[in-house]
Formats: structure tokens, C-alpha cells, sequence
């Protein structure tokens, strides 16, 4: 058995993953080497670390664990499926593939650079985003940050597209420092499973601009669920049309929720930023539990 342990390095408009093959090779990280290998200063650097295995899902041509840089395991993260979805074209030799997540079965087509990643069907109720409280109407939830009488945010739409999101709708994003109020809405009691914070300011009927505070990462240049996740919630709003462009700090992306059957698809670029190989001393390589 080899010493070392393969990896890449993928992006999608600056959202970064480190990504492992255990397709083959069984190896599951734990928390602690989770965190040192995303720290930038100690160890590769990235917002997620991402380990392929063998699928159990006869359809799916991988399975895709995510864990953010805090080392904790999340269910779906939509630039790292396009990365992925491009990795495995280029293996395959075809344009579609399918990968299993926790959140479910994602399919991507490639098209030269691009990539569109079928997000499946949004989740709106207050169980399943979830919330630790009852909300009939989740397109404007009471919570809020500041004085009672001059709130600096409030009242944010929530969704879950495969992990929860909360939306504030504001008139300037970058006036807003969100190292100080994402962690506090991150963690508020609110979100039991704790949430994305985005936001977003919408120009026109075909056009918003966000800011994203990704959970267990910190505020990340491009966040694909939480582009999802602010195109629903503006449709639902009637703020926009179903296809909408999502202005990031790292670029666009092209959001359509599909009226036929309410899948939400995302599109956009992603490139393969390097490779290196881990000292399999530093990394778990075992079979999973």
C-alpha cells in the first residue's frame, strides 16, 4: 500500500475544495485533521475537504462526503458537485454524471467550462429547514439583529436546499461586516442545525447580489446553495423571475427553478486548481466504521 494519499484541487468562482479519492482507498478524516488540512496557514487551505467513495446508489457514478473547515460533515454543497461533476466527465468521457450525497442524487451536465448541477426541489416548511420554532410563512420569518425600533437586519426568508439557508433582503451588502453578524446568526437559537447567512440585494427582476456567511466555513466568496437558495426565496417574494443571475464576490452564477417540476438548476464555471499527495501518516486511512 502506497505512504501517501492523493488529492486535487478544485474551485468554483473561488470556493475551494480539497478533494480525496477513496474510491479505492478507504480513508475517513477525522475533525481534528478535517480543520488542520482546510487552515491556510498550517496545512492546504480550502472551505471544504471533500472525499469521493464507492456509491450505493446503482445510478450514481460516486458518492460525495463533505465536511467543512470545522471538520463537522454537511449533506450538500453545489460548487463542489460542479467540480466534481467536471472530474468525473473528464474520467467518463460523457457530458452527464450523477453523484450521491447525503442530500441525494445530484446529476450534472457538462458544456465545455461550464457546468449545470440539478439541485433537486427546495424545501420551504419549517421542519425541514429546520427551524426550533413554528413558522406557517417562511418568505419572511420574525427574527432580526439590532434595536427593536431600528433593527439592522430583519425578517429573513429561510429554505433549505439541501442544507438551511436564511436570506435577508437589503439595499447594500457590503455595507454590512459580516465577521461580526454571521457567527451570530449562524448559531442563533433559532437553527437547531445551524444556518447559511446570506445578504442580498436584488437589482432587477433578473438580477441579485449576495454576500454569504457559509456555516462552519465563514464568509466564502461563491456559496452554490446559498445562490439556490436566494433565487427561490426571491421567486417566492415576487421579486423575480424563475431564472435569475447571481452576482457573488467570485463571479456569477445562472439560477433557473424550473416551473415543470420545481428542480432548481444551477450553472456556472469551475477550474482544477493543482494536486499534491498527503503523508499517510498525517491523514486517517482506514476503512470506515
Amino acid at each position: 500500500m502506497a505512504d501517501t494519499v492523493p488529492y486535487r484541487l478544485m474551485s468554483g468562482l473561488g470556493n475551494d475544495f480539497v478533494v480525496f479519492d477513496a474510491r479505492e482507498r478507504p480513508i475517513r478524516p477525522t475533525g481534528d485533521q478535517v480543520r488542520w488540512i482546510a487552515d491556510r496557514e498550517l496545512g492546504i487551505g480550502c472551505d471544504q475537504l471533500i472525499v469521493l467513495e464507492p456509491a450505493s446508489a446503482p445510478a450514481a457514478d460516486t458518492f460525495m462526503r463533505i465536511f467543512n473547515a470545522e471538520g463537522i460533515e454537511v449533506d450538500a454543497c453545489g460548487n463542489a458537485t460542479r467540480c466534481v461533476g467536471a472530474m468525473l466527465s473528464d474520467e467518463l468521457g460523457r457530458t452527464t454524471t450523477t453523484v450521491q450525497t447525503n442530500a441525494g442524487l445530484l446529476i450534472s451536465e457538462r458544456t465545455g467550462d461550464q457546468v449545470t448541477v440539478d439541485m433537486g426541489v427546495p424545501k420551504f416548511g419549517w421542519r425541514d429547514i429546520p427551524l426550533s420554532e413554528e413558522f406557517l410563512d417562511t418568505r419572511g420569518i420574525e427574527l432580526q439583529i439590532g434595536p427593536a425600533d431600528d433593527p439592522i437586519l430583519h425578517t429573513p426568508s429561510v429554505v433549505n436546499v439541501g442544507n438551511p439557508h436564511t436570506i435577508f433582503w437589503v439595499e447594500r451588502p457590503d455595507e454590512y461586516d459580516l465577521t461580526r453578524v454571521g457567527p451570530l446568526l449562524e448559531n442563533h437559537p433559532l437553527f437547531p442545525q445551524r444556518a447559511n447567512i446570506s445578504l442580498a440585494r436584488v437589482t432587477d427582476t433578473a438580477h441579485i447580489a449576495i454576500k454569504v456567511w457559509e456555516r462552519g466555513a465563514g464568509e466564502t466568496r461563491a456559496c452554490g446553495t446559498a445562490a439556490c437558495a436566494v433565487a427561490v426565496a426571491a421567486v417566492r417574494k415576487g421579486l423575480t423571475g424563475r431564472q435569475v443571475t447571481i452576482e457573488l464576490p467570485g463571479g456569477e452564477l445562472e439560477i433557473n427553478w424550473r416551473k415543470s417540476d420545481d428542480h432548481v438548476l444551477m450553472s456556472g464555471p469551475f477550474s482544477f486548481d493543482g494536486a499534491g499527495e498527503m503523508g499517510a501518516d498525517l491523514f486517517s486511512v482506514s476503512s470506515p466504521p
